[in-house]
């Protein structure tokens, strides 16, 4: 029966911390550019918003 590679089931472990790490900051830097987004930017102005030039 053939031994373990120890060493390369280290490295995989390591790799897929380190790509679930990255997709984690990915998602949280996405979340964090969508949210503006959903504000509104440019209110409408109307009556009870206007600005006056006084």
């Amino acid at each position: 029966m053939a031994k373990d590679n120890y060493s390369y089931k280290k490295y995989a472990r390591e790799l897929a911390k380190k790509k679930k790490k990255e997709a984690k900051e990915q998602r949280r830097l996405d979340k964090k550019n969508v949210q503006p987004d959903n504000e509104v930017k440019n209110p409408p102005i109307g009556p009870e918003t206007e600005l006056t030039g006084e």
